[in-house]
C-alpha cells in the first residue's frame, strides 16, 4: 500500500500542475490530499492511521515539510536565501531602467560586421545580462524585443534568430549570481549532511573501524563556491554558442548574414560603447570579483549588485540631461578615496586610533563613506521620482521572492510526504542496484532531470528532485565527487528546461513578444541546437572536474582564512607534488641538507644539538620515505585490479542484505505490537512474520554467495592497503620531526635582541623587589617572568623569577633571597648570550638558506599556510575526483 500511496502522490501533483495549478499549491496540495488519504484508509481498513506510513504518524508527516522548511532557513547561519531578492532586485532594476537594451543595440552595432554578428551579440549581452540580472524571462523578452526585429529585417534565419534569443536568455541560470545556483547551493548542504551520514556508516559497516579518516569525508558547498565552480562551465557554454554561430554563418552566409553599418566605427560611437559597457562589466568585476576575492560574502556581494544597479539606474533614467552622471561619479570617487585609504593606512576602526595617521584615515573615510551614502540616496530618489521605477521594482522583487519561497515551502511539504511513503528509500535502492556504479547511477539521474524539464521550472526540480538523490550520489565513495561539481553539472541539466517543449518558458517568453511571422515550429526547430549544445558543454563539464572544482579551490587556498598545510585532505595532493619535487631537485636538497649539518654547533646547548642533529638525520630519511610511499602505492594500484571485481561483487550482496536487515528491523515492530492491546491485529503480525520468514532466508541466501576466498582476499589487500597508510603516517611524522627543531632554533635566534634587553630589565627589577612590598614585589615579578616567557627559548632565564615568586609569595617573603634568585636569571641571560649572539650571527644565515631549500618540502606541513605557488599546484590536484571506493 505504501507503493500505491507513492504512486497516488505522483499522480495528484501530475494532475494539479497538467490542469493549471499554480505550482506553490499543486506541490503541497499533492501532499496533504495523500498523506490524508493514506491516514483515513488507515484508520478505517488497515488497523491504525499509522499503518500505511514507511514510519512515524501522519501527523509528523504532515508537519514535517514545514518544521524542515522553518528549521533550515530560519536559522541565522543558513542566510543564503537572503541573496535571492538582492540579485532578483538588482537584475530587474536593469532591466525596468533600460540598461539592458542600451546594450543590446550598442553590442549589435558593434558585431554587426562579421558574419553572424547580430547573433554574436545578442550572446554576448546575454552573457553579460546573465552576469547582472540573471532573469530569464525579462532577458528573453528585451532581446526579443529589440534583436529579433532587427535580426529578421537582416535576413537572418527564422530558427537560427529565435533559437539564438532563447538560449542566450538562459544563460543566466548558469552564470553566476544565479538563484538557481543559490536554490542548488542551500539544498546541497542538507544533501552534504546525509552523504557525510551515509558514508561514515558505510565506512563502519565494511571495515569495521568506529571513524572514518576526514580526508574521506563529503566536501560541501557554498553559494559563493557554487558561483565559482559555475563561471567557467558557463563560459564555456558562451563559446559553444558563439562558435555554433560563427560556423553557421561561414557554412550557410545567407542565413545569418553581415550586417554594415555606414558610421559605426567613429569616437562617438566609441565612447557610447564605452558609457555603455564599462558600467555593467564593473558592476560584474564588484559581484563576483568580490565573491572571489574573498572579500564579500553571497549576500554582501548582492548588495553590492543591488546599490550598483540603483546608481546606474539613477543614471539612465535622465540619459542625455544635465548633472545626469553627478550621483554616478560622486559614487567612484568615494569609492577611489576607500581603496585609497584601506591601501596606504589599512584598516579603519574608531577604537583602535593611536596615531595622528590612524586619525587620518578615519576622516578620509568618514567623509567617503558620507559621499558614497550621498551617492546612493540621491540614485535612489531618482528611481523613486522618475518614471515610479523604484516602487515597480520592489513589487516585482516581492512578488519574485515570494514565490520562491512559497515553492520552496511546498516543495519541504512534498519531500516530505515522498518519504513518508518510502519513495527516498525506493530511489536509493533502484540507484544503487542499477549495474555500473556511479556512473550509472550519476547518468539516470540527469536524464531524469532533463525529461522532467520538459514539463517543470528550474526551481521545482532543485528543491524537489536534488535532496532525494544528491546524498545518494555524494555518498558513493568510488566516484567521490564534490557537492559543487554536482550542483553545477544539474544546474546545467536544469538550463535546459527553459528550451524543452511543451513547457519551454524562454520559448512563452519569446512567443509573447516575437512578430505573426515567426511560427511556433520555427522556435522549436531553433532551440534544438542549442538543447544538443547545452548538453555537449554538460559533457564536457562532466569528463572535465577541473573546470568546475578549480575556482573554489584556489579561493579556499589562497584566502585569509586558507586551511594550514596539516589539513588532512590537503596531505594526498602536497605528497604528490613533493614527490615530484624530490624527483626533480633530490639532490640539491641532500647537499643543502648535508652542508647545513656540517656547519660548526659545538657551542648550541646540548638538547639544542642533539634535536638538531636528529632533524637533520630525519631530514635525509625523507627522500627514501616519500619513495617508500610511491611504492606502496604501486602495490595497491597492482592489486586493485584483482581486487576490485570480487569487492564490488560483495560490497553489492553485503548492501542488499542490510537493506533486508532494515526491512525485518520494522516488521519485527509490527510483531512486537500485534495481538491484543497492540496497535496492529494477530493476523498483521503473523503476516510481518511470515514475511520476515522469507527475507531472512533471502538475506541467508545472498550472504552465502559471498565467495569462500573473500576474507583472505580481504585480509590482503587490507595489509598492502594498510602498508601504504602507514608510509604516509611514517613520512609525515619524520617530516614534522625533521623540521620542527629547525624551526625552534630559527625562532629562539631572530629573539636574540629581545633577550639581550632583559639584563637591564632584570637589574632594575632586583630594585623594585627591595623597595616594594611583597604582594606588589610578586606581581613585578609575574610581569617581568610573563615577558620573558613571550621570548623563545628562556625557560632557562625564567626559573630564577619563578623561584623568586615563589619566595615573596610565601608566608615569610625574603626579598634578599628573591634577589638572589633573579640573579640566577640575570647569569642565565649572560650565558644565553654568548651562544645566541654567535648563532645569530654564524648559524641564522645558514638556516635561512636550508629553510629556502627544504620549506616547501620536508617542512611544507609545519608552515602556517601554503605558499601561494604551492596552493595554485594544490588546487589543480584537488579539482580531480579520486576513487576511494576500495578502502570501504
Amino acid at each position: 500500500m505504501e507503493l500505491f500511496f507513492l504512486l497516488l502522490l505522483v499522480v495528484i501533483m501530475a494532475f494539479a500542475l497538467g490542469c493549471g495549478f499554480p505550482v506553490a499549491f499543486a506541490l503541497p496540495g499533492a501532499a496533504i490530499i495523500t498523506i490524508g488519504l493514506a491516514a483515513g484508509v488507515g484508520a478505517l481498513f488497515g488497523g491504525g492511521a499509522d499503518a500505511f506510513f514507511h514510519s512515524g504518524s501522519a501527523a509528523q508527516w504532515l508537519s514535517a515539510g514545514v518544521t524542515n522548511f522553518r528549521g533550515i532557513y530560519w536559522e541565522a547561519e543558513r542566510d543564503t536565501l537572503i541573496a535571492i531578492p538582492l540579485f532578483v532586485f538588482m537584475g530587474i532594476m536593469l532591466q525596468r531602467s533600460k540598461i539592458a537594451e542600451d546594450l543590446l543595440v550598442t553590442m549589435a552595432r558593434l558585431f554587426g560586421p562579421v558574419p553572424g554578428g547580430l547573433g554574436i551579440s545578442v550572446v554576448f549581452v546575454g552573457a553579460l545580462l546573465a552576469a547582472t540580472t540573471g532573469i530569464v524571462g525579462a532577458t528573453v523578452v528585451a532581446m526579443g524585443l529589440i534583436s529579433l526585429p532587427a535580426m529578421l529585417r537582416n535576413k537572418y534565419s527564422v530558427p537560427l534568430a529565435t533559437g539564438t534569443i532563447a538560449a542566450s536568455g538562459t544563460l543566466g541560470q548558469i552564470i553566476p549570481p544565479s538563484i538557481v545556483l543559490i536554490i542548488l547551493a542551500d539544498q546541497l548542504a542538507s544533501a552534504v549532511d546525509q552523504a557525510g551520514s551515509i558514508r561514515q556508516a558505510l565506512y563502519k559497516d565494511n571495515t569495521g573501524e568506529l571513524s572514518m579518516p576526514s580526508d574521506f569525508s563529503v566536501v560541501s558547498t557554498s553559494a559563493g563556491e557554487m558561483f565559482l565552480g559555475a563561471f567557467l562551465p558557463g563560459l564555456v557554454l558562451v563559446g559553444l554558442y558563439m562558435l555554433f554561430i560563427l560556423g553557421f554563418a561561414l557554412l550557410k552566409p545567407s542565413a545569418a548574414p553581415a550586417v554594415h553599418e555606414e558610421g559605426t566605427f567613429t569616437r562617438q560611437f566609441a565612447v557610447k560603447v564605452f558609457i555603455t559597457l564599462v558600467p555593467p562589466l564593473a558592476l560584474i568585476f564588484l559581484v563576483l570579483g568580490s565573491i572571489i576575492a574573498g572579500i564579500a560574502t553571497v549576500n554582501q556581494a548582492g548588495a553590492i549588485g543591488a546599490v550598483g544597479a540603483m546608481i546606474m539606474a539613477g543614471y539612465r533614467l535622465r540619459d542625455g540631461e544635465k548633472g545626469a552622471y553627478t550621483p554616478a561619479i560622486i559614487a567612484i570617487v568615494a569609492l577611489l578615496a576607500i581603496a585609497i585609504v584601506i591601501s596606504f593606512i589599512g584598516a579603519v576602526n574608531i577604537k583602535l586610533i593611536q596615531t595622528s595617521q590612524d586619525l587620518l584615515g578615519l576622516v578620509l573615510a568618514l567623509i567617503a563613506v558620507s559621499l558614497l551614502l550621498i551617492a546612493i540616496f540621491w540614485s535612489g530618489w531618482r528611481t523613486l521620482k522618475l518614471e515610479d521605477t523604484l516602487r515597480g521594482v520592489m513589487v516585482e522583487t516581492a512578488k519574485t521572492t515570494s514565490l520562491v519561497f512559497i515553492i520552496l515551502l511546498g516543495a519541504a511539504m512534498l519531500t516530505s510526504a515522498f518519504r513518508a511513503f518510502g519513495g527516498e528509500d525506493l530511489v536509493k535502492d533502484f540507484l544503487q542496484g542499477l549495474p555500473g556504479g556511479f556512473w550509472a547511477q550519476f547518468l539516470i539521474v540527469m536524464l531524469v532531470i532533463f525529461i522532467l524539464g520538459f514539463f517543470l521550472d528550474f526551481i521545482e526540480i532543485a528543491v524537489v528532485v536534488v535532496p532525494i538523490v544528491a546524498p545518494i550520489l555524494l555518498a558513493d565513495p568510488s566516484a567521490n565527487v564534490t557537492a559543487v561539481w554536482l550542483g553545477v553539472m544539474i544546474g546545467l541539466n536544469i538550463q535546459t528546461s527553459f528550451l524543452t517543449p511543451p513547457f519551454g518558458f524562454a520559448l512563452f517568453y519569446l512567443r509573447g513578444v516575437a512578430p505573426a511571422i515567426v511560427k511556433t515550429v520555427d522556435m522549436y526547430k531553433g532551440v534544438i541546437a542549442f538543447i544538443a549544445l547545452q548538453l555537449v558543454a554538460l559533457a564536457i563539464v562532466g569528463f572535465n572536474p577541473q573546470l568546475v572544482n578549480y575556482l573554489p579551490n584556489r579561493s579556499t587556498l589562497l584566502s585569509e582564512t586558507a586551511p594550514p598545510p596539516k589539513n588532512p585532505r590537503l596531505q594526498y595532493c602536497m605528497e604528490k607534488i613533493v614527490h615530484e619535487d624530490f624527483q626533480q631537485n633530490g639532490d640539491g636538497i641532500l647537499a643543502a641538507i648535508q652542508s647545513t649539518a656540517n656547519v660548526d654547533m659545538s657551542y648550541l646547548p646540548e638538547d639544542l644539538r642533539e634535536d638538531l642533529a636528529e632533524g637533520f638525520e630525519k631530514a635525509q630519511n625523507a627522500l627514501s620515505l616519500m619513495q617508500e610511499i610511491k611504492n606502496a602505492e604501486a602495490d595497491v594500484a597492482a592489486a586493485a585490479g584483482d581486487y576490485r571485481p570480487i569487492h564490488g561483487l560483495v560490497r553489492a550482496l553485503e548492501r542488499d542484505a542490510r537493506r533486508i536487515d532494515e526491512t525485518i528491523e520494522e516488521l519485527e515492530v509490527v510483531v512486537s505490537r500485534s495481538g491484543p492491546g497492540g496497535i496492529y491485529t494477530a493476523e498483521q503480525g503473523e503476516r510481518a512474520q511470515a514475511r520476515i520468514d522469507a527475507l531472512q532466508a533471502e538475506h541467508d541466501a545472498l550472504l552465502a554467495q559471498i565467495p569462500e576466498e573473500w576474507n583472505d582476499t580481504y585480509a590482503t589487500f587490507s595489509q598492502i592497503q594498510k602498508a601504504e597508510n602507514t608510509a604516509r603516517l611514517t613520512y609525515r611524522r619524520n617530516a614534522d620531526q625533521a623540521y620542527e627543531p629547525v624551526l625552534e632554533l630559527k625562532a629562539i635566534l631572530r629573539d636574540v635582541d629581545v633577550v639581550a634587553g632583559f639584563e637591564a630589565e632584570l637589574e632594575v627589577l632586583k630594585e623594585q623587589v627591595a623597595q616594594l612590598e611583597p604582594e606588589a614585589a610578586v606581581d613585578a615579578i609575574a610581569e617581568m617572568r610573563s615577558k620573558v616567557g613571550s621570548a623563545e627559548g628562556t625557560s632557562d632565564i625564567r626559573k630564577g623569577l619563578t623561584e623568586a615568586r615563589k619566595i615573596m609569595r610565601s608566608r615569610t617573603p625574603n626579598a634578599e633571597e628573591a634577589i638572589a634568585e633573579i640573579d640566577k636569571s640575570i647569569a642565565a641571560v649572560q650565558a644565553d648570550l654568548v651562544w645566541r649572539q654567535r648563532a645569530a650571527s654564524e648559524l641564522l644565515p645558514q638556516l635561512e638558506a636550508y629553510d629556502a631549500a627544504v620549506g616547501n618540502n620536508i617542512g611544507l606541513r609545519q608552515q602556517d599556510r601554503l605558499p601561494d605557488a604551492m596552493a595554485l599546484e594544490v588546487a589543480g590536484c584537488l579539482s580531480d575526483h579520486r576513487d576511494i571506493s576500495l578502502s570501504f
